[in-house]
């Protein structure tokens, strides 16, 4: 008979990390799967500034510290990638890439990745000259020019990070004014560097092996410039990592998972935690409390 796991939690980013802390803590019997490397979307964060208690830390050094915390308390992550589930059984499906597990509870914590423009040419210059991580890949533009593309605090905090690297920086909103927390909106415009291009969108990335400039689009003016630029960091906001769900649990009209106030999905005894569910904040605090309700929850479904 195949081994049926109390619990088996998706995804290895602040709300997962908590959740197997707190399943391990209780003894249960879980497995916890993460398809690439543990610690999610703030391992590309520069520096964490708004999680109580950690000052002056790279997003990265707070990723390894949860996931060091877990493994030091005895949990295990398997890396390999969730391709498709059935739960429509008290006893749950998960199908991976290299095994099928049962399960009688599901915490899925699979966070968000960044969304794309969807430009013709996007694709094709990706990883040369385009990116969607300012903290992996800003080294590599040290005194050139660069644009960041959004509005929000990612956005911001994205052009003044690279402030510090590069010779100059265009930040390039479709608005008027930014969305990025008023702290945030200080350090930019402290930076000589950087130039905003407002009320402005992206309509087409030239080069052909490489970026060499963009095209942008005044939205109000209607007047189109050519900017040369060697690289462009897009940062325009998350689209939820829900590819293997299917039609499994029920989402919102922008794909994010619906849940309860105690994060059980559509689906008895499955579960969202994170950026990955429907939810007015996504940050870390928010996506750690998740994980910590989450487990707390299959306890008493289980």
């Amino acid at each position: 008979m195949e081994k049926v796991y109390e619990l088996i939690i998706i995804g290895a980013g602040p709300a997962g990390i908590t959740a197997s802390i707190y399943a391990k803590r209780a003894m249960l019997d879980f497995l916890f799967i993460e398809k690439w490397l543990p610690g999610g979307e703030i391992a590309n964060t520069y520096e964490v500034e708004n999680y109580p208690g950690i000052n002056n830390v790279s997003g990265a050094e707070l990723a390894d510290k949860m996931v060091d915390h877990a493994k030091e308390l005895g949990v295990n992550i398997s890396l390999e990638s969730v391709e498709k589930v059935d739960f429509t059984n008290d006893i749950k499906t998960i199908t991976t890439s290299n095994n099928t597990y049962y399960t009688k509870t599901v915490i899925i914590s699979t966070g968000a990745s960044a969304r794309k423009l969807g430009l013709s040419n996007e694709e094709d210059l990706k990883g040369r000259g385009i990116s969607y991580c300012a903290v992996c890949d800003g080294a590599l533009f040290r005194n050139k020019t660069v644009a960041v593309v959004g509005g929000g605090d990612v956005a911001v905090e994205d052009a003044v990070y690279l402030s510090r690297i590069a010779k100059k920086v265009y930040l390039i909103h479709r608005r008027d004014e930014l969305r990025a927390v008023k702290s945030n909106q200080e350090k930019l415009f402290k930076q000589d560097n950087i130039e905003m291009i407002w009320d402005s969108v992206v309509t087409k990335f030239n080069g052909e092996n490489y970026l060499e400039s963009i095209d942008v689009l005044n939205k109000k003016t209607k007047e189109e410039r050519n900017v040369s630029v060697d690289g462009v960091f897009v940062a325009v906001g998350m689209t939820p990592n829900i590819s293997f769900l299917k039609d499994s649990v029920k989402l919102n009209e922008s794909g994010w998972i619906i849940t309860d106030e105690f994060l059980e999905t559509s689906a008895p005894g499955v579960f969202a935690a994170g950026d990955v569910r429907d939810k007015l904040l996504r940050q870390i605090v928010t996506s750690v409390s998740d994980g910590a309700i989450a487990v707390t929850v299959a306890q008493k479904y289980l």
